[in-house]
């Protein structure tokens, strides 16, 4: 059982507009002043979606480099991009994330349905984003939606041998329409089908499995992922006001757990991150 608990935190995503959800963070000081309170709560990662002006989901290289530039200056958390982007972005486009010089970046582990939409990761995409993170010395977070893409993470790391810097942290995305359900049941089996080489893993529940997948995660020796970009509600007709609630409460859980929030410093170890 791990010592303590590495809490990301992901404050945007791609699917809320924020004409719906007006305390979404789709700005650049919005998701500064953002990552400053979510680093006092006790998160050491940040997983970056970037809006543009008109606050719709975007992946331009200037405001990329610039958003990671702007969190390094700010805070000391690990800073990830997604390379996923919205469900609508070109995969050569995605590929071109890692440019910005992120300590980290996703990288999905295959096709699923997202809603009435779908979340489009051929191997063949995957594969040179593996590649390209491992040249680029990029460490890449392996997101599972499916206890499938458990299986092409293993085919990945038998192709090209382990990501840059040593480690293996995959995060289990559970409760998207069209992927693996939230439930306790479901992680169970999907961590029990974790490859070998994997070093740590967390778990994060989309809406209302956002609770009990957190409990099931840290009681099974994972670590959390928490953020508007998976839970828009705090509780029961109390929508969340900003990320740091959800930091907060799972830094909360983990301190009962006797697993408190790791540092940044920590968290650059246990993932392997390189010194910047």
């Amino acid at each position: 059982m791990p010592a303590s608990t590495l809490i990301t935190v992901a404050p945007t995503g791609a699917e809320t507009a924020k004409a719906d959800m007006p305390q979404l963070p789709t700005t650049l000081p919005e998701l500064v002043e953002t990552a400053l309170r979510c680093e006092r709560a006790g998160a050491a990662l940040i997983h970056v979606h970037i809006r543009d002006e008109q606050h719709r989901p975007s992946l331009d290289p200037t405001r990329l480099r610039d958003t990671v530039q702007a969190l390094r200056e700010a805070t000391d958390l690990v800073v990830q991009l997604s390379t996923g982007g919205s469900v609508h972005d070109p995969l050569e486009a995605r590929l071109r994330v890692l440019d910005a010089g992120p300590d980290s970046c996703s990288l999905t582990c295959g096709t699923v349905n997202f809603g009435d939409e779908v979340f489009t990761n051929p191997y063949p995409f995957m594969s040179r984003l593996y590649v390209q993170a491992q040249e680029q010395q990029v460490v890449p977070e392996f997101e599972l939606f499916d206890l499938g893409q458990v299986a092409a993470l293993g085919r990945l790391i038998d192709q090209h041998g382990l990501p840059f810097g040593g480690r293996v942290h995959v995060d289990f995305v559970t409760g998207v329409p069209g992927g693996m359900p939230g439930t306790v049941p479901a992680l169970v089996a999907g961590v029990s089908a974790l490859p070998a080489e994997v070093t740590s893993w967390s778990a994060t529940g989309i809406g209302r499995t956002h609770l009990p997948i957190a409990a099931a995660a840290l009681a099974m020796g994972g670590h959390l992922r928490v953020g508007m970009e998976d839970n828009l509600m705090l509780a029961r007709g109390r929508p969340v006001q900003h990320n740091d609630e959800l930091v907060s409460r799972a830094a909360a859980l983990a301190q009962t757990m006797q697993r408190p929030a790791m540092s940044s410093a920590d968290a650059r170890e246990l993932l392997g991150i390189r010194e910047v």
